[in-house]
């Protein structure tokens, strides 16, 4: 049997959609984050059985996830179960793709395939999430948030870490990888996204939160031989952080003349640029948010660093 487990708040008509969309399943569970939009009543009407955090205990994608997977277990005896989002719509020949996949290959633990953005051409930002979606087919390191997954594998490795706020996927499946397992990108789409980013605000928080799970993925698998998030925390603080320290050293030596060194953010940006295309006017916008975006991942790892000397735990952080 295949279940899904869907994970939402105040999602909307994109829940709706998402729950249409999951008619190749045997069992749906949708869990709420303290939705006020009537999300729980459109998920009881789509047929979905419902579990309703308690709002008590810190909102997590992981949390949610691990309760939703633990009242699909007590309904029905699947073998897999899909995750997804509620603001992605299942493709149509997903579920069959990639439960032949699984069946095929008793190794491996997860599935995914390619998840798109719906409307890509609305926002500079949806369209570099869609991009971010575009991931190497074949054997994987991790997934994201939707894909098919094997019960037995979750249930070896004990499933999610509750407390992640980002970042919960990767670390899912280092520990599996770690257990003998596999993670495998088939070359199939697999859902629709809908961001809804319009708004640099939005997208400063979203990769501010990419920062956070680097830091919190590098400090719980950090170590050799995995470096789980090393190189993504280099490279923030060395953008973000290194590289105005030395200018600011180097203005002090030399006065205004220091200043030169940050030319390298420019230089960056053309070396990207030329490396994803020149004609292309895309490029050089993804370009310059890539080396933007130093400065917001370097604000996610701080706030991630200030959580962790307090001995205190950050909340979610939330781009919509």
């Amino acid at each position: 049997m295949i279940g899904a487990v869907v994970i939402g708040r105040n999602e909307g008509e994109r829940l709706i959609r998402c729950l249409a969309s999951l008619d190749a399943v045997d069992q749906i569970v949708y869990v709420d984050s303290g939705s006020t939009d009537g999300s729980v009543g459109e998920a009881e009407k789509a047929g979905a059985a419902v579990v309703i955090l308690d709002p008590d205990l810190p909102f997590t994608a992981a949390r949610a996830r691990n309760a939703g997977l633990e009242r699909l277990r007590e309904l029905a005896p699947v073998e897999l179960v899909q995750f997804v989002d509620g603001d992605c719509e299942l493709q149509p020949d997903w579920i069959k793709t990639a439960s032949t996949f699984l069946g095929e290959n008793p190794k491996v633990a997860i599935a995914c395939g390619r998840r798109r953005e719906r409307f890509p051409q609305a926002s500079i930002y949806n369209q570099l999430c869609d991009l971010e979606w575009d991931t190497p087919i074949g054997r994987a390191d991790a997934c994201g948030g939707d894909a098919l997954m094997r019960v037995a594998s979750l249930v070896n490795v004990g499933g999610y870490r509750d407390d992640l706020i980002a970042g919960e996927e990767p670390e899912l499946c280092v520990r599996l990888r770690a257990a003998g397992w596999r993670v495998w990108r088939l070359d199939a789409e697999m859902t629709l996204h809908d961001a809804d980013m319009h708004r640099f605000g939005q997208w400063w928080r979203r990769t501010a939160r990419c920062g956070h799970a680097w830091a919190e993925g590098a400090a719980l698998h950090g170590a050799p031989p995995e470096r789980h998030c090393v190189p993504g925390v280099r490279r923030a603080l060395i953008w973000g952080l290194g590289l105005p320290v030395v200018t600011a050293v180097l203005v002090l030596a030399l006065g205004p003349w220091g200043l030169a060194a940050l030319l390298a953010y420019p230089a960056q940006i053309v070396r990207i640029a030329l490396r994803e295309g020149p004609g292309d006017q895309f490029s050089w916008s993804f370009a310059g948010a890539m080396v933007l975006g130093k400065f917001a991942e370097l604000s996610g790892i701080l706030r991630y660093a200030r959580r962790y000397a307090g001995g205190g735990r950050s909340g979610i952080i939330e781009y919509k």
